[in-house]
């Protein structure tokens, strides 16, 4: 299986940005997502940044995807949009059916990212037909539900000509909103919300009165509280036909993470393991790939 480095959800300053991809460059991951996804506030680096990243990236060997918004609210978005689906020259990352739209239009393959809800093999063979090549499952999903759509992708005859990915590390995205919760928790209009989201760079915790985590807010976006880990699940998501392994980049460990997802598709024993770490101070959980409470830990 492969290991994507999925696109960074939140809001950091450029040169954070920039370091973070100077590590990338001889990390493990073999697909890079690159873009802002949650709020076009998010203005630290352009498109035309991007696209430099991009191509350092590609020089390196990997293979890099561009993201789309999650949430078209504006005119503004959707020309900004278009613009991307029109000059990027890179496979793109859908994550609004306004993206797919704009790609199917233009005959160009994507990726349809877990903000798109497929939920069953005929969704999936629409947009295969529509340009689909890859599909990240909706993170709420299970191992039955995904083997089941896999099996009916077979018996449909089209399974061999896409392939699925699994959001494996980090903190799940599990909604998005018209309204922006982190100035809300300012007290500051979404309009005027003087770019909050660089206060957290992993979000602010939500816990519940009894001091349980149960959300993180970033931005519109609404996390687990928890980060997902599904690396002791690996060989079972190989055993149903998984082609790719995503890692939500955080602001400390990543590279450390996909060492250890890295150590473990080779064989390897894992070193000091970070996930381990992360378990005893924000915690764990797993539970929706085995039908469960997704913040649930097996």
């Amino acid at each position: 299986m492969k290991l994507s480095l999925g696109p960074i959800l939140y809001y950091w300053p450029r040169q954070q940005v920039n370091d973070f991809y100077q590590q990338v460059l001889d990390s493990p991951a073999d697909i890079v997502y690159l873009g802002e996804t949650i709020c076009p506030k998010r203005q630290e680096l352009r498109q035309s940044d991007w696209l430099e990243l991009a191509a350092e990236l590609l020089e390196k060997g990997k293979e890099v995807v561009l993201s789309t918004l999650a949430l078209i609210e504006s005119r503004a978005d959707l020309a900004m949009l278009r613009k991307l689906c029109d000059h990027s020259g890179c496979l793109m990352e859908a994550n609004d059916m306004a993206a797919v739209e704009f790609l199917s239009e233009r005959r160009l393959p994507f990726v349809a990212g877990s903000a798109i809800n497929i939920y069953n093999a005929r969704s999936l063979r629409v947009l295969h037909r529509a340009g689909l090549k890859r599909w990240v499952m909706p993170v709420e999903l299970s191992r039955d539900t995904l083997h089941g759509i896999l099996e009916d992708a077979r018996k449909m005859g089209f399974a061999d000509q896409i392939e699925t990915e699994i959001f494996s590390h980090g903190r799940l995205p599990l909604a998005y909103s018209a309204r922006c919760f982190t100035a809300r928790s300012r007290n500051l209009p979404k309009d005027d919300c003087q770019l909050s989201c660089l206060d957290y760079p992993d979000g602010i915790p939500l816990d519940t009165r009894e001091n349980q985590s149960l959300f993180t807010l970033n931005g519109i976006q609404t996390q687990s509280g928890d980060v997902h880990n599904l690396l002791p699940a690996f060989h079972d998501m190989a055993g149903i036909g998984v082609d790719i392994l995503r890692i939500s980049p955080a602001s400390k460990g990543t590279m450390e993470v996909l060492t250890q997802f890295d150590q473990v598709r080779r064989g390897e024993p894992e070193s000091d393991s970070i996930i381990a770490r992360e378990h005893s101070t924000s915690g764990l959980c797993n539970g929706y790939w085995y039908g469960q409470a997704g913040m649930t830990l097996r």
